[in-house]
């Protein structure tokens, strides 16, 4: 959770530097991190290394460093968050950063799922993989499925 959460805030500043025309240096930036009182972690040198590696990773979590160390402790991390949740002991840092890591696995899943919601809360409509068109699903009556129609 403690990896995710630094996935997520160098995701935040890559995508403000890209919105802002920033030229941000993600290694120098997690090596500064180490001089301060507050984040001061072994990890950030982990962090630094995988930001000044010739290759990038797009994500943090990309790394091939992070990766298996992710993979290590996967199964352990879905146990703790599924066992807290069973007791009803909230963990919401550790079961929405698995969250944000099981969305970030996955190519089509964030974006099925949004357009899923936009469908059903303003009737925006969604594509499928499998098939030609544009569709809408009804949710309010029998939620059959609909082609639907470009009305521009």
């Amino acid at each position: 959770s403690k990896l995710v959460s630094y996935a997520q805030g160098l995701d935040m500043l890559t995508s403000a530097a890209t919105e802002y025309d920033w030229d941000l240096k993600l290694d120098e930036i997690a090596s500064l991190w180490r001089g301060g009182c507050i984040i001061r972690a072994e990890l950030l040198k982990d962090i630094t290394k995988a930001y000044a590696a010739e290759q990038k990773p797009a994500n943090l979590l990309f790394a091939p460093a992070f990766t298996k160390a992710i993979a290590d402790v996967l199964p352990a991390w879905r146990r703790v968050v599924s066992t807290a949740v069973q007791l009803g002991i909230p963990v919401p840092v550790f079961s929405s950063s698995l969250a944000y890591y099981d969305g970030l696995r996955r190519k089509r899943l964030p974006a099925a799922v949004i357009q899923g919601q936009r469908d059903l809360f303003g009737a925006h409509t969604y594509g499928r993989v499998d098939a030609e068109g544009t569709f809408h699903t009804l949710w309010g009556e029998d939620k059959s499925e609909i082609e639907a129609v470009d009305t521009h």
